[in-house]
C-alpha cells in the first residue's frame, strides 16, 4: 500500500497522532479510537497491521501486551516526497517572514500615538 493511502484514512492518522506523543499497549489504541470513532477492536487492529506492514508503526511484545509506537520510517518516505516541492513555498515562507519582520519594526518605530491607536 502506497504511503499516502495508508494516510488517508482518518483512522490511521489518529492512531499515528496518539502514537506519537507516546508508546501506547493495543489495548489502550482500541480504547481510544474505538470511543473516537464508534468502531471494534477487530478494526482497530486492522489499522495497526496496515501502518505496522506499511512502516508507519512497530510492535514490541511486553509479556502479554503488544506495546506501538511510531516507526519513522514510513514518515521518512512521505517526507521525501513531499521534499521535491520544497521549493515552491519555501521562497515564499522566506519572504512572509521578512514582511512579518518589517511589520514588527515599524511598530516598533512607529511614534507613540500611532502604535495606541489615538490620534495626535
Amino acid at each position: 500500500m502506497h504511503a499516502f493511502e495508508v494516510l488517508a484514512d482518518p483512522v490511521r492518522r489518529r492512531i499515528l497522532e496518539l502514537l506519537g506523543l507516546k508508546e501506547m499497549a493495543s489495548g489502550e489504541v482500541v480504547e481510544a479510537i474505538g470511543a473516537e470513532f464508534g468502531i471494534t477492536q477487530a478494526a482497530v487492529s486492522q489499522h495497526l497491521r496496515v501502518l505496522r506492514e506499511s512502516g508507519f508503526a512497530t510492535v514490541r511484545a511486553e509479556a502479554q501486551r503488544r506495546l506501538y509506537s511510531v516507526d519513522v520510517a514510513g514518515l521518512q518516505a512521505v517526507d521525501a516526497w513531499i521534499g521535491q516541492f520544497r521549493n515552491f513555498w519555501e521562497p515564499k515562507l522566506d519572504a512572509l517572514a521578512t514582511e512579518i519582520a518589517r511589520g514588527k519594526r515599524e511598530r516598533r518605530n512607529a511614534p507613540l500615538t500611532k502604535r495606541s491607536g489615538k490620534r495626535a
